[in-house]
């Protein structure tokens, strides 16, 4: 089974980003806005309890991090992705190292690079012509994420929560 780790933003950024992934994002209908913080990785019934309850370590050991959104930029000519930037800040990049370090069957393909995608999986003339008009907009956001979660893909592709843990640390 397929699994990832998020974090999901308030509703209100989640209602901005699904004004622009109604239009340019195919999975729009599969999956909430939300920011990666462990890419996809495949487990079984017996292995996700582990990995879940080392999740759970990392996030009683971490605080809470503030989430800040500082405009809207774009992966390309990697991929065709277009997102709101987040700041990578040192708690943010800590839970990502730490959630990382949990044994997982997979490796990560890219750099981190904090994101809450809004455009994807464009012909390089829909990106060109979409990304100056997106990037005028902004996209100015400031809150503080206390919780993270541990999704699952249904057969139908779509993800749903399987698990959330509370950032509670010291």
């Amino acid at each position: 089974m397929k699994f990832g780790i998020v974090a999901f933003p308030s509703k209100a950024v989640q209602d901005f980003a699904n004004s622009y992934r109604k239009r340019y994002d195919p999975h729009y209908a599969l999956i909430t806005p939300h920011m990666t913080l462990k890419g996809v990785f495949e487990a079984d019934d017996q292995e996700i309890k582990t990995i879940a309850s080392k999740v759970a370590d990392v996030a009683a050991k971490q605080k809470p991090f503030h989430l800040k959104t500082t405009g809207i930029s774009s992966f390309a000519p990697v991929t065709n992705a277009i997102y709101f930037k987040v700041e990578p800040t040192d708690e943010l990049v800590s839970l990502h190292k730490n959630l990382a370090d949990v044994d997982y069957q997979d490796s990560e393909q890219y750099a981190f690079v904090p994101h809450i995608t809004i455009a994807q999986k464009m012909t390089s003339s829909e990106h060109d012509d979409i990304y100056p008009q997106l990037k005028m907009i902004g996209a100015s956001f400031e809150e503080t994420i206390d919780r993270i979660h541990l999704l699952y893909q249904l057969e139908d592709g779509s993800w749903t929560v399987h698990e959330t843990f509370r950032l509670s640390g010291e």
